[in-house]
Order: C-alpha cells, then sequence, then structure tokens
C-alpha cells in the first residue's frame, strides 16, 4: 500500500510504501525525520488507523482532484451558456451531456483512496476498503473545529 503524507515536522508532502509489518518506520523525504508506524495500525490489506497522526476517523472517497472536477463542471457551463446564448440549443444540451457523461466516466473508471480526517494521509492500493466509511461532515467539522482551537491564540484573564 501507498501512503502519502504531510509531515508533521515540515510541512512538506511524502511517499512511502507501507508494507504493514510491526516495524516499520516512516521517513520524511524533506526534513529526514522517521518515526515508528505504530503497532496495531495497519496490515496489508487494512489500515485500523492513520499511522501518521493519533486518528482512528478514516474515510474512504475518490481519488479525483476536486479541483479537476469542478473544472471540467465550469468548462461545460461556460460553453453551453455560449451555445445557447448563439441559440444553438442542440449544442447547448450535447455540451451539457458530454459533461455529464465525462463525469460518469470517470466516477467508475477513477477509483478509491482512505484518507485521515486529522492529517489528510492519503492511503492508496489497500484491498479492503468496504469497513470504512464515506466522508462525514460532522466529523469532518469536529477536526476542523479541533484545528482552528489549537492555532487560536488562548485568551487573556
Amino acid at each position: 500500500m501507498n501512503l502519502t503524507f504531510a509531515c508533521p515536522e515540515c510541512d512538506q508532502t511524502s511517499r512511502v510504501e507501507l508494507t504493514g509489518e510491526a516495524d516499520q518506520t516512516l521517513r520524511c523525504m524533506a526534513c529526514g525525520r522517521h518515526w515508528q508506524v505504530p503497532a496495531g495500525a495497519c496490515d496489508q490489506n487494512h489500515v485500523y488507523r492513520c499511522v501518521v497522526c493519533p486518528s482512528t476517523d478514516l474515510f474512504v472517497r475518490k481519488d479525483f482532484s476536486q479541483r479537476m472536477g469542478v473544472a471540467i463542471v465550469v468548462v461545460g457551463i461556460v460553453l453551453s451558456s455560449i451555445a445557447w446564448y448563439l441559440h444553438q440549443v442542440m449544442a447547448t444540451y450535447a455540451i451539457l451531456f458530454a459533461t455529464a457523461l465525462i463525469d460518469v466516466v470517470l466516477y467508475i473508471v477513477i477509483g478509491n483512496v482512505l484518507q485521515c480526517y486529522r492529517c489528510r494521509a492519503e492511503y492508496r492500493g489497500l484491498a479492503d476498503l468496504e469497513s470504512h466509511s464515506p466522508f462525514n461532515l460532522e466529523t469532518h467539522e469536529k477536526h476542523r473545529q479541533q484545528v482552528a482551537r489549537l492555532d487560536s491564540p488562548s485568551p487573556r484573564r
């Protein structure tokens, strides 16, 4: 399995292969920091908790850039609006249907990735993703609020 993560020390992105062995260490390619993979965090086909941070909250999502998805939709809307302005009704609908078709094909073709809510570490190449749930806004908000509280200065008394 493949792990992509931001180093907690230098915040640079690194990618490593996880084998699921008990004594494996992670290493940041930028700063060289090493840390031990916690015992029982993962095995060959399953991740039970994040190996970068102490979180057990993981979710499954499509392994596709959200920016690219939004760009495809925006291009479809702009092109169909131009066709509509030029009174090309059939071209307008053809562009909209083509955009929807591209979306469906990408949804079918693109695989899934397991991601940590807390540190955004991404796990690819896992065989068992069915045991993890999809994105949950309540869990995401809990972790977002925790980061906001830790980043804000404490009130003075």
